[in-house]
């Protein structure tokens, strides 16, 4: 099966052609076009000439095309889970959870409005505060959740009344192919188009003066280089980035109970979550058994194709991935005791055995800098003041977990900590009606929620004399 552009309505060959590497086998097991840049401003031409009339449509109508395209997917969703695992590498049932929770974002979505609000009635004035789309809205996706994060950016900018040009990354573009593929026979042409690159028409498009906002979610170092593209014209962002989670285990943590929810907290998707645990702090007195547990678990974790219905845990999404976690495990056993995995499995594909490491000091590598990969750095602490200032003690701020037995205490510390989501008791609970986004240099901006509704929109005033001017 060959997955074309979408531009202007209409499935479009690519000027090349770009194969996509199935990560549990190491080869390429579809094609897919990849874009030109004269296809990129076709692509944005198309999104920039359909938006005055679907941004024209009422809030009714445009929800009634999202909620058909939103049955189309539904209809193939089993289709779109094979294909994520496929391209992807994470275990098919997660890929069934992330095709659900983004159709579910989706119709949260697309019942969503911000209606006009009276801000002063008189007989003499009126104020009115109100919302409008923005324009045409680049949406950039990475290869770790590339279905539901390109939910989450296109579902708020096609109910506000905004056209998408969506970029998804080049290791992971079949899912947003196909979707875009299923669109055409839905949306008006041109409200989606689709494009595919080898990372070199990202410039372009975040630079292009006809793209009004940016959503883009990545790493911090290429979100500082969206954000200089975008200075030029002062374009939109939301850019949610980074992250170096901290796990806070107080010391009244039920174990192993606990022990089995941080280890899921940091190993969900081969590690490769921005949200992942990626720092755990336990007490010092609890620290050996804590140690034990997880690495027990690590052990025993079945890992393999996400396509065998006993696989728990998938291989790293692509090759650069793959060896970047192995170097770090590699530094980190030079730092450090590794005291389960620290390899890659003796197999085709992208395997590296889920890996405990404790003995580190904060300083290490793969303590301070985002592993994005199954290896968890145990950190020993002795009271609650310190563990937050060392939790704190990082660039980054996009999430934290607490574990405690007692969860106002687990409030207390949570409340404390830098950073735009912090669970206690639970970890990745991202209801689409609750807003995310990060602290510091883990982002700017929100998704999801009515937050996430309002950045892909511009807040107007309407302001009147009602008494004729003389």
């Amino acid at each position: 099966m060959m997955f074309k552009l979408v531009i202007g309505g209409k499935l479009v060959e690519g000027a090349t052609s770009l194969d996509v590497i199935n990560p549990a086998t190491g080869k390429a097991f579809a094609t897919c076009a990849r874009a030109s840049l004269d296809q990129l401003n076709e692509a944005v031409a198309a999104a920039k000439r359909s938006q005055p009339g679907w941004a024209h449509l009422s809030h009714a109508d445009r929800r009634g095309y999202l909620l058909r395209l939103c049955d189309a997917i539904e209809e193939r969703a089993n289709q779109f889970a094979r294909l994520l695992t496929q391209e992807q590498g994470k275990p098919l049932l997660q890929a069934n959870g992330e095709i659900s929770g983004a159709l579910r974002r989706f119709r949260y979505y697309a019942d969503l409005d911000c209606p006009p609000v009276v801000l002063r009635e008189s007989e003499t004035e009126q104020v009115i505060q109100y919302y409008s789309p923005l324009g045409v809205l680049a949406a950039i996706t990475p290869w770790n959740f590339p279905f539901s994060l390109l939910i989450s950016k296109i579902a708020p900018g096609l109910i506000a009344g905004n056209t998408i040009v969506a970029k998804p990354a080049p290791t992971t573009p079949l899912t947003t192919l196909f979707l875009g593929e299923i669109a055409v026979d839905i949306l008006p042409a041109g409200v989606l188009n689709v494009i595919v690159d080898t990372n070199d028409l990202g410039q372009q498009l975040t630079s292009h003066p006809d793209i009004a906002k940016i959503g883009f979610t990545g790493s911090t170092e290429t979100g500082r280089r969206v954000m200089q593209s975008a200075a030029g014209t002062l374009k939109r962002l939301t850019l949610e980035l980074g992250g170096n989670d901290a796990a806070i285990v107080l010391d009244d943590a039920d174990m192993p109970a606990v022990a089995r929810k941080v280890f899921d907290a940091a190993m969900l998707n081969a590690g490769q979550v921005c949200l992942a645990a990626k720092r755990v702090f336990v007490p010092r007195k609890m620290v050996d058994r804590f140690c034990e547990e997880v690495s027990e678990i690590a052990r025993q974790t079945r890992v393999g194709d996400g396509l065998d219905e006993k696989t728990q845990m998938g291989p790293l999404q692509n090759v650069v991935q793959f060896e970047k976690v192995l170097d770090l495990i590699e530094t980190a056993r030079s730092q450090g005791t590794v005291i389960a995995g620290g390899h890659a499995l003796d197999r085709p594909g992208y395997f590296i055995a889920p890996t405990i490491v404790r003995d580190l000091d904060d300083h290490a590598q793969l303590v301070k800098s985002e592993q994005f990969g199954p290896v968890m750095p145990i950190l020993a602490y002795d009271t609650e003041d310190e563990v937050i200032q060392r939790a704190n003690a990082s660039p980054f701020g996009l999430g934290a977990t607490v574990w405690t037995s007692d969860y106002n205490r687990g409030v207390d510390v949570a409340r404390r900590l830098d950073v735009g989501t912090a669970w206690v008791n639970r970890h990745l609970d991202l209801a689409p009606e609750v807003p995310f986004g990060g602290a510091k240099q883990s982002g700017i901006g929100q998704e999801n929620g009515v937050e996430g509704l309002k950045a892909s929109m511009q807040l107007k005033i309407l302001n009147v004399a009602k008494t004729t001017a003389h």
